[in-house]
């Protein structure tokens, strides 16, 4: 018989995967879906390079937030979701160059679906979403995270970007791996 410590092993993981299906699932699919319908532009365009970029950037995108909420659970014994937030900070894997990835994954993947479907509202709501993530960042998340972590998330701070990678400045050496 299993005991009850090893089935709650499992519990954050079971928790991300809802996360992933009804946040992510509501923000990525579910609203474009709704904008598109709204406008009548829920068709498939044409074939071309910008479709197929747009289409490889959106796989690239929601790749990597599967894979952040997925680390939240496995490393951080947590979940994405603010009211069960992992319990130890994560450093490694795509955080080494953005202290937000999966945030710029939501509006990378919503601008990728803007230009599949050459729809500028769509780049209005990843507009929105970014300047919604970002009050959140600096008004809730950071402080936060500086209030539990502590000198921890000081240094991870000071070494890697609120947003954007420091291109051609990034040192691996500065974060674990």
């Amino acid at each position: 018989m299993e005991s009850p410590g090893r089935k709650m092993r499992h519990w954050p993981i079971v928790k991300t995967v809802a996360f992933i299906i009804l946040v992510q699932g509501a923000v990525l699919v579910y609203l474009p879906v709704f904008v598109l319908e709204e406008r009548g532009a829920l068709k498939m365009p044409a074939l071309s390079v910008l479709t197929v970029f747009a289409a490889v950037l959106w796989a690239f995108a929601v790749w990597v937030c599967i894979s952040c909420a997925i680390r939240f659970a496995l490393e951080g014994k947590g979940t994405p979701a603010p009211v069960d937030p992992p319990r130890i900070l994560v450093v490694r894997g795509i955080y080494r160059f953005t202290r937000n990835p999966m945030y710029v994954g939501v509006v990378s993947a919503l601008l990728a679906e803007a230009l599949f479907f050459s729809q500028a509202a769509l780049a209005f709501v990843a507009l929105l979403c970014f300047m919604g993530f970002h009050l959140f960042v600096i008004l809730y998340e950071e402080p936060h995270l500086r209030r539990v972590f502590g000198p921890q998330y000081e240094e991870y701070c000071r070494k890697v970007p609120r947003w954007a990678p420091l291109l051609g400045k990034w040192n691996r050496s500065r974060v674990a791996r």
